[in-house]
């Protein structure tokens, strides 16, 4: 049925524990961030309202918990890198080399010594986070080939659900560009780049069987993060009644944003671990193949931005 094990992905995620805590601190204070701004917002939005009537008063408080909530997103987006920096990627190296027989420290440690191999491996969270960039594109071009084959297979009706498997591929392949980083760190590569599109290319080999993995995994998460919202109405709906007037909306929107940071906290290492069991395994022994690597070039312009990337890269590395 799928080619990972629960019980290893849950044991790798007790060996890391140190960091999924790390990552329930970050996901859970970004979740009261946004709570905390829309309160304020609210907060100032009603005494601002009572300087008019009822309805201009309720008006004010959605408008002030409405822009409390939109520029604490908009300091998370332009912090995003560091999040990926610092939590994602340094999550991914412990796991890798657990994975990998090797032993990493215990308690705060864990992440320093994380934070240290991340350094080593990509530079600046800069660099880290055009590389994801573009990893992510050439993942979405991958997709579009997988699309293209199956648009030509003689099956009755397909053009009419063709729509929903666009779609259902784009959500199964949310976590293949973290799985990329961790072969990047996994083989050791003193270039980032150029590593990460041999990986690409491994994946587009593989494509079929991470896909498959990939839509079992996308039915756990998306299930678990379901449940996890339903879980979270009644205590969103309490931080409403906190706040000053009435926001109808606000316990979806809140509800939304705890089961967001559950997700992320616990969820996706979850989903990361089954996957990078299933693309090292598949991967054991392979070479990237050189006509899908030619393929690759003709689709994305981003998978020849990479090529670009790993010779500057490696020229820097000569000069230094």
């Amino acid at each position: 049925m799928w080619d990972f094990s629960i019980s290893a992905a849950l044991g790798l995620m007790m060996r890391t524990l140190p960091f999924v805590i790390f990552r329930a601190v970050v996901y859970f204070a970004i979740a009261a961030a946004l709570v905390v701004a829309t309160g304020t917002g609210a907060g100032v939005g009603w005494g601002i309202g009572a300087f008019a009537d009822e309805e201009f008063r309720t008006s004010a408080t959605l408008w002030g918990g409405t822009i409390g909530f939109g520029v604490t997103v908009g300091i998370l987006f332009f912090l995003r890198d560091y999040v990926l920096y610092i939590v994602k990627a340094g999550h991914i190296a412990v796991m890798v080399e657990i994975m990998d027989g090797g032993t990493v420290p215990a308690g705060r440690g864990q992440i320093d010594h994380a934070r240290q191999v991340v350094g080593a491996r990509f530079g600046e969270a800069s660099a880290l986070f055009a590389l994801d960039r573009l990893i992510k594109g050439v993942v979405g071009a991958v997709t579009g080939l997988i699309e293209g084959i199956m648009s030509f297979l003689p099956l009755p009706g397909l053009d009419k659900i063709m729509g929903a498997v666009r779609a259902y591929l784009r959500l199964a392949v949310g976590l293949v560009d973290e799985v990329m980083l961790a072969h990047s760190i996994r083989t050791r590569s003193e270039n980032p780049w150029a590593s990460s599109q041999d990986a690409l290319v491994l994946y587009a080999q593989n494509a079929r069987v991470m896909l498959v993995n990939a839509a079992w995994l996308t039915l756990i998460v998306w299930g678990v993060s379901g449940l996890v919202f339903v879980l979270m109405l009644a205590p969103a709906a309490a931080v409403v009644w906190m706040i000053p007037g009435s926001w109808s909306a606000g316990g979806l929107v809140f509800a939304l944003v705890f089961a967001w940071a559950v997700k992320a906290a616990l969820i996706e290492p979850f989903a990361l671990a089954c996957m990078m069991q299933v693309f090292f395994k598949a991967t054991e022994g392979q070479s990237p193949n050189p006509e899908w690597r030619a393929k690759l070039e003709q689709a994305s312009a981003k998978f020849k931005a990479l090529g670009e990337r790993a010779l500057s890269w490696a020229g820097r590395k000569v000069g230094a």
